[in-house]
């Protein structure tokens, strides 16, 4: 019988190498990376003149179950916002979805647009517009703007465009989303009558402390049951009360 060549030898080596790699990356993606649902949550205790916790969510959060999430969430949650629109085009594949199980429970819910810079705001919010229609019954409409623009003139131009079409078309006053440092460095006493939805991972809650802070985004790494992998965590001024049971 001829014996099996160096060549033949050195493929079935790196062969079975390959195989073992690929082994190793599965279970270590399966056991260490992969998105997982939580039946725990890491909730920060309310601060001093916070009365509610919230989350946010987007397709990012993929499909949620939120029978599973109001069922053990009992009353810790009390608001949620979820993305619709972004610049011109760019519609949420989960918004619709989202927005139609929220509708049938009491938990307070409410749309936001994620902001283009230097792309017209007016055009921004007939997109927004198109695709979803704000209620008074459900939470204010959120522009959220948190990208930088060309100039700082042109970002808040745009954005004061967003908000004069949206309140003008719904009768509703929009709430903006920033970070603390676009807030503290560029929104802040530009906005008049507008209140604030500041994300700040910083645990100094003097930062949120200013009277057009109505929400503050403390966490981008919570863990709630029904939702796999993670989630933005809120803590709001405004008390929404307990949340009920999905509607039969």
């Amino acid at each position: 019988m001829p014996r099996p060549t160096k060549t033949s030898f050195t493929i079935k080596r790196l062969a079975l190498i390959s195989i073992a790699l690929v082994a190793v990356g599965f279970f270590t993606w399966y056991l260490f990376i992969r998105p997982t649902s939580h039946d725990s949550i890491n909730l920060q205790p309310l601060p001093e003149g916070f009365a509610s916790h919230g989350i946010d969510v987007s397709h990012h959060q993929g499909e949620i179950d939120w029978e599973d999430f109001l069922e053990k969430m009992d009353t810790t949650i009390s608001f949620v916002y979820y993305k619709v629109t972004e610049g011109t085009h760019f519609v949420d594949s989960q918004w619709e979805r989202n927005h139609s199980i929220l509708s049938n429970s009491e938990l307070k819910h409410g749309a936001y647009h994620f902001f283009t810079p230097d792309v017209s705001g007016e055009m921004q919010a007939d997109h927004f517009l198109n695709e979803y229609t704000p209620r008074k019954s459900e939470l204010p409409p959120v522009l959220d703007a948190e990208v930088n623009a060309s100039t700082d003139e042109r970002l808040i131009e745009g954005m004061k465009a967003w908000l004069k079409t949206v309140e003008g078309q719904s009768g509703i006053r929009p709430v903006i989303y920033t970070s603390y440092s676009m807030y503290r460095d560029k929104m802040k006493g530009k906005f008049d009558g507008y209140q604030f939805w500041i994300a700040s991972y910083n645990p100094n809650a003097s930062r949120v402390e200013d009277l057009e802070v109505i929400h503050w985004q403390y966490s981008d790494r919570g863990e709630v049951p029904g939702i796999r992998g993670l989630v933005d965590l809120n803590f709001s001024k405004e008390d929404f009360g307990p949340r009920v049971e999905l509607a039969e």
